[in-house]
């Protein structure tokens, strides 16, 4: 199209969509940005914040007012801090996308965003996260990032020079900062009395959380990634009792996951979930806590000489675990995966994941039910040798598709959820499918100690089963899992523990069983496993700590060994 200027100079008409095209500054896109994303994303972190103070006060809309302005002031620092003409529309699309998912998942499960559930983000495979994947997150990246980068496409940027628009950055983001602690200022006594009593209400400022988070996981990670892990444990040796053997010897170690000790059946329960291990000679330790709130966390940690009792991610992450200690000493390790690997704690030993070709009859939709992880064990049994330790990690009943977790004829407890949307589903029935799955890890369990009970004249066996951490169905309104440490709750944090051995198995190590079921009375936790499978396989190092093997009271001399502090 053509149109004409009252001198006769020809000049293009402007296109339809042109009429909608608004010009801004880096700076005005950022602001109008910062603040849709104060008042967007962070509805958890305001409510937290007004907990305490009565809506109807005139005092608390200005506090409120005060901390969005902040908030904004904030994220606008962040901004355009990196942003420039070129960079801001890319920028503000991946910001969106988090702060969309990130405050979608907080509010409808409760979760906080740090280090730590970023790790777990990054470490899920494609499965476990298309299950998080409901129509409640499309509708909300659709509200959230699809209309606002709608409009973002029809702004046009302004381009300045360089140095002009430097300065004028630096004017802007100084005026930012100026006006965000102010605003703090005005609030300072009740806003630090919050903070100061609720220090991980900092992991839900959205997006903030998310770019913090990441950059610490990136910086620590990334670096520590080049490095070889440090060796463990290079002075660990047989002990006297292997020589003294006359049968192999096969430790199964189950790790469970996301299942809580509040719903375990051994443990008072008022359901029987566990009803096929209630009729086995089991030892339930009734008192276990797990050294974090999420796989990242406590699998590592479980594997580790120290756990929580003197917590330190990057030492446990670059260092040898368990699993390297005892074969060093002449184990034969292998670990089977049916969930998201093992978090490092397997490197450079035999391990696999569990395959559909393996077990058809027992996967699908690219997941595998538990009983797959015991597929060709009767093979292995009849051709043990010498000193085993095979580990199982299960998917357990990873969530919220609970009722993936278990075949169609464990479905005892009725109606129970299924759909992925827990918030479509009463608590009701999200508890009957939570214990359904817990049913069907009974029978994989105890499915697991007959097929090793039907090799005891063959093979000396034990299994220690324990599950990483726990799981919230609800409680205060939390769902799932990953709650920091310092605030979690218990449901999160106490899980089921359970051991059984074979008499010779028993009988060799000279293992008192009423000792051991007195023993399992008293409290337990993570930090007790590394050293109770070395105490079990009689595997001597200097790393070896008697107060944290759960079996080193029980213990009495046995043929070839004597059962000193190791």
């Amino acid at each position: 199209m053509r149109s004409w200027t009252a001198t006769g100079r020809v000049v293009p008409a402007a296109a339809p969509l042109d009429r909608f095209t608004i010009e801004a500054t880096v700076e005005q896109v950022a602001l109008v940005a910062a603040v849709f994303f104060a008042l967007s994303a962070n509805g958890p972190f305001l409510s937290a914040a007004a907990r305490g103070h009565a809506a109807a006060e005139l005092g608390t809309w200005a506090y409120m007012l005060a901390l969005v302005t902040a908030l904004a002031s904030l994220h606008f620092v962040l901004i355009a801090l990196v942003a420039n003409r070129w960079t801001l529309k890319p920028l503000l699309l991946l910001l969106a996308t988090a702060s969309a998912l990130t405050a979608h998942f907080t509010a409808r499960y409760g979760v906080h965003v740090d280090a730590s559930m970023i790790r777990n983000v990054l470490q899920t495979d494609v499965a476990e996260a298309s299950e998080l994947l409901t129509w409640s997150v499309w509708t909300r990246l659709l509200l959230y990032v699809g209309v606002p980068l709608a409009l973002l496409w029809r702004v046009r940027i302004v381009r300045r020079p360089a140095l002009r628009a430097m300065g004028v950055r630096a004017i802007w983001m100084l005026a930012a900062a100026l006006v965000g602690v102010a605003a703090l200022w005005a609030v300072l006594q009740p806003f630090s009395s919050f903070i100061r009593n609720n220090r991980e209400a900092r992991h839900l400022i959205t997006p903030g959380n998310v770019v913090w988070s990441l950059g610490t996981v990136l910086a620590r990670d990334v670096r520590g990634a080049a490095k070889p892990r440090q060796a463990i444990g290079v002075d660990a040796k047989p002990g006297p009792s292997w020589a003294a053997r006359h049968k192999p010897m096969l430790f199964v170690l189950v790790v469970g996951e996301t299942a809580r000790a509040a719903n375990w059946g051994l443990s008072g329960y008022a359901r029987l979930t566990t009803p096929q291990l209630a009729g086995l000679p089991v030892i339930n330790f009734r008192d276990v806590s797990s050294c974090g709130t999420s796989t990242e966390v406590s699998l590592p940690c479980l594997f580790a000489p120290v756990g929580r009792r003197d917590y330190d991610r990057a030492r446990i992450r670059d260092s040898e675990g368990l699993l390297h200690v005892v074969s060093r000493a002449g184990v034969a390790v292998h670990w089977r995966d049916n969930q998201s690997g093992c978090k490092g704690v397997c490197d450079g030993l035999p391990n696999e994941t569990v395959k559909v070709d393996g077990a058809p009859t027992l996967c699908a939709n690219g997941h595998c039910f538990d009983e797959a992880l015991l597929h060709g064990l009767d093979a292995r049994l009849a051709q043990a040798q010498g000193t085993q330790l095979l580990v199982l990690h299960q998917i357990g009943n990873h969530g919220p598709a609970y009722y993936r977790r278990y075949p169609a004829s464990f479905a005892k407890f009725v109606p129970a959820c299924e759909n992925e949307d827990l918030h479509q589903c009463s608590r009701a029935e999200i508890v009957n499918a939570y214990d359904n799955a817990l049913l069907y890890t009974d029978h994989v369990l105890a499915q697991l100690i007959r097929q090793l009970a039907s090799h005891v004249d063959a093979v000396d066996s034990a299994l220690l089963y324990v599950s990483d951490h726990g799981e919230s169905l609800g409680e205060s309104g939390l769902f799932l899992h990953g709650m920091p440490n310092a605030i979690a709750p218990d449901v999160q944090a106490k899980v089921p523990m359970v051991m059984w051995m074979s008499d010779g198995f028993r009988s060799h190590t000279g293992l008192s069983d009423g000792c051991l079921q007195a023993r399992s009375a008293r409290a337990a936790s993570h930090d007790h496993v590394f050293h109770t499978v070395l105490g079990l396989l009689d595997v001597r190092t200097s790393l070896y700590e008697s107060a944290f093997d759960l079996s080193a009271e029980c213990r009495r001399d046995a043929p070839g060994s004597t059962r000193a502090p190791l």
